[in-house]
């Protein structure tokens, strides 16, 4: 992909853009716009019934697709909607029997919200045939689906607006066009219109058709350029509707009982299905329920493994198009079409912790997957050739954050990873992205040389840290010769980090601090707070204690990290909330995919949790770090009672303290009931007794 970095940049390629190269798109769109219009002709919008244009309907024979449903997923090349639930159409039927209304239409009718509904469609065609386009912007109701109603005007107005709807991507291009960002969150098709006109302004798009523009922005200046998300998702059990897949072009997973995933709004909400479908499985339904919606959501480019057990890869395959719901199969409905690449297909030297139908897959595992071709005797075991180093999803977020806010907090329970999370954001931005997907010597070498250089600095906060610590103060001088105590005044660590960031300003700094939250804030930042704000940075203010001027580098970056099971984010001072991103790490199932005897460990890990959360709440959830022995999952008895009476125990009695009662609802049988003493039992015992408690079905005491 080319970057485009100002306006000049973008007309430049666009006088060496092959036009041609989008006919054949072209050709198929007009077709899917006149298939729209013939099905949907503008004239009977006003008497248009509800069951013609809303998703989630039972439909009838012969009656053909709703109209959601024919923009959403049957015309791709008049430009994507895609992405997220069904909420974007403004009114739809869950598969819960419920009608979901956007919130100016909640408390009516079905029938009553589709009148007020359509009312504002017909209003919105009418305003924009007599060019007045203004009057889009008082229609409440159509603000709350921006995308579908831009695609709907572009399909019947395509002289007015481009084949372009979402907001975000609308702001991006008009700041490509214009050379400067884009302030303010107008209405998609406002953003529309005003990039058309940009567009229209400018001499190297003339002749241009809208198609040409669409597909000329997002090749040149892709808004939706991403870590590419890479899951391992096994076609049916031991692979049985592999040949199926391979021919069809798709991957397919269970699950139907629970309908088109596309109307689900929200994780809890595919919860409560799951939980309604399989009670008995309820433990781990919330990271199921994710699971399906990053199935559901997975966008072109993304890649797939297919595999068969544990040490068989079938193919990998690259997302190549939207999600569907095939009501026509009897099984496996959730469908995704994906181009596969057989040449991949191999037996692993060593088995992988792919017990369950979905799995994250590492990029630098992913990398030596594709480096194999059959038959050359190259596979996993052996190291590419050559691997561009791709950067986890997580650490990408992170980075991103930074960049958009210039600090960031990573909150969530006892180990889950954050520190390392942090260090592996400050090893990338150090240009050892590398270093990520090493092992654990490698990496910890990597992150020692990082620490003892001059850009990434690592501290830990605490009561006693304060202001002459962190910026200035005055500190006795202990090479001070003579009688009585010599104080010299003595820049922080913040200080000198950023006075080597304003004497390299090409380079990023970082200030990684860990348990944040454990420090008082404003004291330690003292009127430096306000300068951590990204359009404060440079600005100069005197030091109270040396009077000297003092500003914040715009390349210092502070990465910090704080436990919510210590303390919530809602006691953190305002001023320094307002000025960090937050951003969640959470427990990763993932991550402890395995079994320990009859054990399932991700499951037990699930079902844990979700006590936790149900008796305490989620900030006390234990880590998936608890669980794991040089960074696998643990795999032996003697590990799995060491964790679990050692770390896992103490932490919960820590949490349920004087609450003997708590502690049974939490750990049902492990513990006596009336005294709150967790039982002794022998490794091989405890991990049955564990099996039989948190993964047979049962969802615990007075659940």
């Amino acid at each position: 992909m080319t970057s485009m970095t100002n306006g000049a940049d973008v007309l430049t390629a666009a006088a060496e853009f092959d036009r041609g190269s989008v006919a054949d798109a072209e050709s198929v769109a007009e077709d899917e716009r006149k298939q729209v219009l013939s099905q949907f002709p503008l004239e009977q919008w006003a008497e248009l019934p509800l069951e013609r244009y809303a998703l989630g309907q039972t439909a009838s024979p012969g009656s053909g697709p709703t109209y959601c449903r024919l923009l959403e997923f049957l015309t791709p090349n008049l430009g994507s909607i895609k992405g997220g639930s069904a909420a974007k159409h403004i009114m739809y039927h869950h598969v819960s029997g419920e009608w979901r209304l956007a919130a100016p239409l909640r408390g009516m009718e079905p029938q009553e919200a589709w009148a007020q509904l359509r009312g504002q469609f017909v209003q919105a065609f009418d305003a924009v045939a007599a060019g007045d386009f203004d009057t889009l912007d008082d229609l409440e109701v159509l603000r709350y689906g921006p995308t579908l109603v831009t695609k709907t005007l572009a399909t019947y107005f395509p002289e007015h607006f481009l084949p372009i709807y979402a907001g975000e991507h609308l702001r991006r291009f008009v700041a490509l066009l214009l050379g400067d960002s884009v302030q303010g969150d107008a209405p998609a098709w406002r953003s529309n219109r005003r990039l058309l006109e940009l567009v229209r302004d400018r001499a190297e798009f003339e002749g241009w058709t809208r198609y040409e523009v669409m597909h000329f922005l997002y090749r040149h200046s892709d808004p939706r350029s991403r870590q590419r998300t890479i899951w391992k998702i096994a076609p049916g059990e031991r692979g049985r509707l592999w040949d199926e897949c391979r021919t069809d072009g798709v991957i397919r997973v269970g699950w139907e009982q629970v309908g088109d995933l596309g109307l689900y709004q929200s994780d809890t909400d595919l919860k409560q299905a799951l939980d309604a479908h399989w009670p008995r499985k309820s433990g781990g339904s919330l990271t199921l329920a994710r699971r399906l919606l990053a199935f559901r959501d997975l966008e072109e480019g993304d890649r797939i493994v297919a595999n068969r057990g544990v040490d068989e890869v079938l193919a990998t395959g690259t997302v190549s198009g939207n999600y569907r719901f095939e009501t026509d199969r009897q099984e496996f409905q959730h469908t995704v079409p994906v181009d596969w690449d057989l040449s991949h297909a191999q037996r692993l030297p060593e088995p992988r912790q792919w017990r369950s139908t979905f799995a994250r897959v590492d990029p630098a595992f992913f990398a030596k997957l594709t480096a194999y071709q059959a038959g050359s005797g190259a596979g996993a075991n052996q190291e590419p050739q050559s691997t561009p180093v791709a950067l986890p999803e997580d650490v990408q977020t992170v980075l991103d954050a930074l960049k958009r806010k210039g600090q960031v907090i990573l909150h969530g329970p006892p180990g889950t990873g954050k520190t390392r999370l942090a260090l592996g954001a400050a090893l990338a931005m150090d240009g050892r992205a590398e270093a990520l997907d090493a092992n654990a010597d490698q990496r910890a070498k990597a992150q020692a040389e990082m620490l003892h250089g001059d850009r990434v600095h690592l501290v830990t906060f605490h009561p006693s840290y304060g202001y002459e610590d962190f910026v200035e103060g005055f500190k006795p001088d202990l090479s001070a010769k003579g009688p009585g105590l010599t104080l010299e005044l003595t820049d922080g660590l913040f200080h000198n980090l950023c006075s080597r960031a304003a004497d390299h300003p090409e380079q990023d700094f970082l200030l990684v601090i860990d348990e944040i939250n454990r420090g008082d804030l404003p004291r330690i930042f003292g009127e430096l707070i306000t300068l951590l704000e990204l359009d404060k940075r440079n600005l100069p203010v005197a030091l109270p204690v040396s009077k000297r001027r003092f500003s914040v580098p715009p390349n210092v970056r502070i990465i910090g990290t704080m436990n919510t099971a210590d303390r919530s984010i809602s006691h953190l001072d305002a001023a320094v909330r307002r000025r960090f991103a937050f951003l969640p790490v959470g427990p990763d199932p993932d991550a402890v995919s395995g079994t320990v005897g009859p054990l399932d460990l991700a499951a037990f890990f699930e079902a844990l949790n979700t006590r936790i959360t149900r008796h305490l709440d989620a900030d006390h959830q234990i880590g998936h770090a608890y669980l794991l022995r040089d960074g696998a999952p643990i795999a032996t008895e003697e590990d799995l009672a060491a964790a679990f009476h050692h770390e896992v125990i103490p932490l919960l009695e820590d949490y349920c303290v004087g609450r003997a009662e708590l502690l049974h609802r939490i750990l049902g049988g492990l513990v006596d009931a009336d005294t709150g003493r967790p039982l002794l039992m022998s490794p091989q015992d405890l991990a049955d007794a564990l099996a039989t408690e948190f993964t047979s079905g049962d969802s615990g005491p007075d659940a």
